[in-house]
């Protein structure tokens, strides 16, 4: 169980010293191509939800965040099965949570700077990505947990 713990702070210390970095290295400057029309480091202050929806609300973006962890703290504390799953997306999930928290209560926005230029999408950050890797564990934890339920059922069935 530590190791998610773990798993969780070290995504955190990272979101938080690469937005700082950003921060520091790419405001006021067009970017930095890493590959040029592909993947760029670019600065942008995001107000909004995830790729940059919902701008300028972030009391309701503080007060949903605290709710999420919330809830995902009660069903983590009730789920009978802790699985793999579970345990990291709720780590990932709390550490991106908590990392774009920190920067929306401190500056009013979230800093992004991954710029993936070839599929047109939204720029993102660490935290975005923690979120979401989190999020897929959390689906894949709940549909395991579902197949071993109904497989629970069937074998008392016959």
């Amino acid at each position: 169980m530590i190791i998610y713990f773990i798993i969780g702070i070290l995504v955190l210390i990272l979101d938080i010293v690469t937005k700082h970095w950003a921060s520091a290295a790419l405001m006021g400057t067009s970017g930095i191509p890493v590959i040029d029309g592909f993947f760029h480091l670019t600065y942008v202050e995001n107000s909004g939800v995830a790729f940059g929806m919902l701008q300028d609300k972030r009391i309701i973006f503080v007060t949903m965040s605290l709710l999420i962890l919330f809830v995902l703290a009660m069903y983590f504390y009730k789920a009978k099965k802790r699985d793999v799953w579970l345990k990291l997306g709720t780590a990932l999930i709390f550490a991106g949570s908590i990392g774009n928290l920190i920067e929306r209560v401190k500056n009013g926005f979230v800093v992004d700077f991954l710029d993936f230029r070839v599929i047109n999408f939204p720029v993102f950050n660490i935290a975005d990505m923690a979120v979401c890797i989190g999020a897929a564990a959390l689906v894949i934890h709940f549909l395991t947990s579902d197949t071993e339920s109904k497989d629970k059922l069937n074998e008392k069935k016959e």
